[in-house]
């Protein structure tokens, strides 16, 4: 049996990457990345000439001056030649590093054999309760001058709080943000702003997520108050 990695181009990998979403069903961290001219490279994975599914490490960006594995999915009938095919890829793509999200089981999997100088980087969070906090005396409202169109607490004029939804994951996650002035915090201003966004993120069809760094602990405790629940982390590693 011979495996092989072969060089891929974006749209050669369009309809794989349309299983690897449906496959891991939830809010993809990295899934722009495609889209960004010159920060990807995509390999073709193949058993005797076959293709078995894909791979993509990210070079430009951020990423730029590694060669950083984020993606990699298989049809489920060739998952148990995972290892075979992974370090075909790793020679073919010469990746020095990793970014991985852990409720990509598949990929985890081959992070944690493979991976050193392990790291959480974010941790992500999916929606679990509907929560109905009140907030007297601030007015929430569209800035509509914002590009994007943000979100602001206001009190007495003062914008007290701002956030948004950002849509550059896979459709249909939407991605919640926030920020508190510091006069304004410990006040609970930014539980009831996530819980509005994520009120609005539902009105638009869509579905609320969020993620923040692993050692905020204050990020953390908002969107758990705001009925957030952790889901998976973002782990980096060197190859």
């Amino acid at each position: 049996m011979r495996f092989s990695a072969q060089p891929a181009t974006l749209q050669e990998i369009l309809p794989w990457r349309d299983i690897f979403r449906s496959r891991i069903n939830c809010q993809i961290v990295h899934d722009s990345l495609h889209g960004r001219e010159g920060w990807t490279l995509p390999y073709f994975l193949e058993v005797d000439g076959q293709t078995a599914g894909y791979g993509s490490v990210a070079v430009g960006g951020p990423w730029k001056g590694t060669r950083t594995v984020f993606e990699f999915s298989l049809l489920p009938d060739q998952e148990s030649r995972a290892f075979d095919l992974f370090e075909c890829f790793l020679a073919a793509s010469e990746a020095t590093a990793f970014e991985v999200q852990s409720n990509d089981l598949l990929l985890t999997a081959m992070f944690h054999a493979y991976a050193r100088d392990i790291k959480s980087e974010k941790i992500v969070f999916e929606d679990s309760v509907t929560t109905a906090h009140t907030l007297e005396g601030f007015t929430f409202r569209k800035q509509e001058d914002a590009e994007g169109g943000e979100y602001v607490l206001e009190l007495d004029g003062a914008q007290a709080a701002r956030g948004g939804i950002l849509f550059h994951y896979n459709r249909p996650y939407g991605d919640v943000y926030m920020a508190v002035a510091e006069p304004f915090r410990r006040r609970g201003l930014g539980c009831y702003l996530v819980q509005e966004l994520k009120r609005i993120c539902y009105q638009m069809g869509s579905v609320p997520c969020a993620r923040c760094d692993t050692g905020n602990f204050a990020s953390r405790k908002t969107l758990q108050r705001a009925g957030f629940a952790p889901c998976a982390h973002i782990l980096i590693g060197s190859i």
